[in-house]
């Protein structure tokens, strides 16, 4: 995944407002939400609502690999 942050040229940025943003069902309420969103190219953007203005990038296929990563705990080493 990469990385959005202001530098991004301002159509790229307003085509992110036209999107429609989803609060990922593992959200409880009060506390910090993951939010995804799918532009008409296909690319997925991510967010945390404690830091809205930086959105990760990526694609399906990228996204359904992490997360089968992170359910086969994958990225556990005993840490937290």
């Amino acid at each position: 995944m990469s990385s959005s942050t202001a530098s991004r040229k301002p159509s790229e940025r307003n085509k992110e407002n036209t999107v429609s943003w989803q609060k990922s069902s593992f959200s409880e309420a009060g506390s910090s939400c993951v939010y995804l969103a799918a532009d008409p190219t296909g690319t997925i953007h991510l967010r945390e609502s404690d830091a809205p203005d930086v959105v990760l990038t990526t694609t399906r296929n990228r996204l359904r690999h992490l997360i089968s990563r992170i359910r086969a705990n994958a990225y556990d080493h005993g840490h937290g």
